[in-house]
């Protein structure tokens, strides 16, 4: 039962995040270069133009930029924005901006099911988010966040080369937060999905999946999913698991189905999902809620429980609109 557990829970979870560190160490390393060069604050004074028709500041083009990477250092950083209405509306669009921790989620259903256009794929994922977060950003701005804007002033530092030392530190530091998220949120969550799924409710062994906790558990609320193309225990078990960590979705999903490594686990995925709902799921996991601690920086910020609990319900019923569109409309032409 040890081994098992160290093997299958801890390495096949843990692990399957792990093999995506260069892709997230390159994502940051570009936003550093960004930060460092001093195009941050001229980015978001050719952006004001454009966001003051969304009813926000050029200065939420910053914290929105941020969220690429996390969506925790994003929201702390809306406290720039001297307007209160500006930071809330500011911090209801950050979810719309994929963070670096559904890279690994995006990278192994595009290898699974788009071999040929992958990257395509992404780059469609994470243009679709700011488009809709341009909409959701729009409708809110005309309508629970009606108000003027203040007059923006904004000050330029100089352009710079961003010095190597600096740039690397800074996405060293990055990576090295994301590593300490999975030595602890991940290794804790890939150990509570594991004993899941292998006790049952009575906290004995089963061989039996459907008796156990993740299946039972997976059975209550895959049915709203069938509407979305993947209404099954574990894709449903594994979008829970994505509330704690969005990497723990590939983390759940390698225990679930018995994969010991991302090759084998895209080789399983391929033979459950068909591309349209794939692309489906990736959608859903797009919108849907950020990690709790990033809901939890953002209730923090927004200082109201009730505004939070409404964020949060309608950004579900959003992630879930949005993949069953795009579920049902595919099924129609594919």
């Amino acid at each position: 039962f040890a081994r098992r557990l160290i093997i299958e829970g801890i390495f096949s979870g843990v692990g399957g995040v792990v093999t995506f560190f260069p892709q997230i160490m390159l994502l940051f390393l570009f936003l550093s270069f960004l930060e460092d060069s001093g195009y941050m604050a001229r980015a978001a004074f050719i952006m004001d133009k454009f966001f003051t028709r969304l009813g926000l500041s050029g200065k939420s083009f910053i914290p929105l930029i941020i969220g690429f990477g996390c969506t925790v250092p994003a929201a702390l950083s809306v406290r720039t924005l001297e307007n209160e209405r500006d930071r809330r509306l500011t911090l209801l669009l950050l979810p719309f901006m994929s963070c670096g921790a559904k890279m690994p989620v995006y990278a192994i259903f595009t290898a699974a099911l788009f071999p040929d256009c992958g990257g395509l794929v992404i780059f469609g994922l994470y243009f679709s988010g700011i488009i809709l977060g341009t909409i959701w950003g729009a409708v809110l701005s005309k309508t629970v966040f009606k108000g003027e804007l203040p007059p923006f002033v904004l000050e330029m530092p100089p352009y710079r080369i961003p010095a190597i030392k600096s740039t690397l530190r800074h996405m060293l530091d990055k990576t090295k937060e994301f590593a300490q998220k999975a030595g602890t949120v991940l290794l804790a969550s890939s150990v509570i999905i594991w004993l899941a799924q292998n006790l049952d409710f009575t906290l004995h062994i089963t061989a039996d999946s459907s008796q156990s906790i993740v299946g039972q558990i997976g059975q209550i609320i895959a049915p709203i999913f069938i509407p979305c193309g993947f209404g099954n225990r574990e894709a449903a078990v594994s979008l829970l698991s994505g509330a704690a960590a969005k990497e723990a979705i590939i983390s759940t999903m390698s225990i679930l189905y018995g994969a010991a490594d991302t090759a084998g686990l895209a080789a399983i995925l391929k033979s459950i999902f068909t591309p349209v709902q794939g692309l489906a799921f990736l959608v859903f996991v797009l919108l849907y809620v950020p990690c709790i601690a990033a809901v939890t920086a953002i209730e923090t910020e927004l200082n109201s429980k009730k505004l939070t609990a409404l964020f949060i319900c309608c950004q579900l019923v959003i992630a879930w609109t949005a993949s069953m569109l795009v579920y049902q409309t595919g099924s129609l032409i594919y």
